[in-house]
């Protein structure tokens, strides 16, 4: 029988995901992502002008929803601008990276080894502009574990590829 060891690891020496080169997406899923933007507020003014014209207990207060429908606006564009530049992904030899947040920056990591399934999306807007979305699922969720949005269509086939050729070695 082999004898148990168990040795200290020196951590100071363990590989740093911070020192890896992220991708970033590509320039125009930032189009996308205005789109969308643009499309929901749009609905939401036409509801506010329906709500304003069909109620007149709203209208002595029509100057300060204006104000706050373009605070909002312009605070959601802000923070999603931030959001698009934060966002960026990695594929090591042995684990994929995704990178995102707006206040806290939140790194994932994900062992090829436990990569389960890999699905690849194309969402109409997304389409029109030659992008699409991986999404990588691990065991044990029902839910994709990363998604990355924004890439262009034949580097996300490429992707799922290589996903789908680590998942049948590990087999």
């Amino acid at each position: 029988m082999e004898e148990f060891t168990n040795e200290t690891i020196d951590t100071t020496q363990l590989p740093k995901f911070e020192e890896v080169q992220f991708s970033v997406l590509h320039p125009d899923y930032w189009k996308v992502i205005l789109i969308g933007l643009a499309i929901f507020f749009l609905l939401i003014g036409i509801g506010l002008g329906f709500a304003l014209y069909f109620n007149e207990d709203l209208s002595p207060f029509i100057t300060e929803l204006s104000i706050a429908y373009v605070v909002l606006l312009l605070l959601v564009l802000l923070f999603s601008r931030i959001s698009f530049r934060k966002k960026g992904f990695a594929f090591r030899t042995h684990d994929v990276l995704f990178r995102h947040g707006i206040i806290a920056t939140n790194t994932l990591v994900i062992p090829y080894n436990r990569v389960q399934h890999v699905a690849l999306h194309e969402g109409l807007v997304s389409r029109f502009f030659g992008l699409a979305k991986i999404e990588i699922f691990t065991a044990g969720g029902s839910s994709s574990d990363i998604q990355i949005p924004g890439i262009a269509k034949e580097q996300a086939e490429n992707i799922k590829q290589l996903l789908m050729g680590k998942i049948q070695k590990q087999l």
